[in-house]
């Protein structure tokens, strides 16, 4: 399969495939924009602060656009953005949980931010047409996102012993089952990069490491194997979930009432 695609050109397996990277993509642009938005009154400097807020609408604002795509294959995005339970969401793992302090969220810059920028970049090289163009504006907007993860990286990692242990095991922590997310190595993973939708896993994990290897290593992390136990082939990620309350900032129910659209 060659040349500019769109959904109504793939198969029904196909289009399953593309449909659970899409959604896995928006939830998890979703979900870290609520992690750093927790982070918006807590981060360690008013600037930073702000910062946290511009990454917020980036990832909100993204997440939206890739919704959106799911008009391509004939569906109505708002139920999947609104309707969902927690158990449906498809984000990837290290942001089933909040973080506990700064050098989480530093963490989440540092390896899933960055995560989802690869993955983005592979859509953009791929030959989904639809995607090309949104996920092209989506890295160009990401730039900043990865310049604020590597140098707080590198400001914990020449702090003190604590700062540098945190920062370190913060990262360690998350990049197992984020690397997993990223390049799963499943059926569904390998149609897509037959089709040329998507690089192979090995190509994304490989991008991965030298793009990031040399900042991670110099916090002390060792880039670990992909952590891929307990996979979950329908949402492409593993086991669990977000947190109601979460899901719930996500689905926008507190603002049901007034929605709009």
């Amino acid at each position: 399969m060659s040349g500019a695609l769109n959904a109504a050109d793939l198969d029904d397996t196909l289009r399953a495939d593309l449909r659970r990277l899409i959604v896995s993509l928006a939830d998890t642009k979703r979900i870290l924009g609520i992690r750093y938005s927790d982070w918006l009154l807590g981060a360690p400097s008013i600037e930073t602060g702000i910062a946290a807020s511009g990454m917020t609408q980036d990832e909100w604002g993204h997440a939206r656009l890739l919704y959106a795509l799911l008009k391509d294959f004939d569906e109505d995005p708002g139920p999947v953005e609104h309707d969902r339970d927690p158990s449906a969401y498809a984000c990837c793992d290290a942001l089933d949980a909040p973080a506990d302090d700064w050098a989480d969220v530093v963490a989440f810059m540092a390896v899933v931010d960055n995560a989802l920028t690869i993955v983005l970049e592979g859509l953009a090289e791929g030959t989904y047409e639809p995607a090309s163009g949104r996920a092209s504006k989506m890295i160009a907007e990401e730039g900043f996102h990865g310049e604020m993860a590597a140098a707080w990286v590198r400001r914990l990692a020449a702090g003190s012993v604590e700062a540098r242990q945190r920062v370190a095991a913060a990262c360690a922590g998350v990049l197992p089952r984020t690397l997993a997310w990223m390049a799963p190595d499943d059926e569904p993973a390998r149609r897509l990069a037959e089709a040329g939708i998507l690089p192979a896993a090995e190509t994304m994990l490989a991008r991965f490491t030298e793009r990031h290897g040399a900042l991670l290593a110099g916090a002390g992390v060792d880039m670990p194997e992909p952590d891929r136990s307990d996979w979950d082939g329908a949402r492409g990620r593993g086991p669990g979930h977000p947190g109601l309350e979460a899901v719930e900032r996500a689905r926008g129910d507190r603002n049901r009432e007034l929605f709009v659209e």
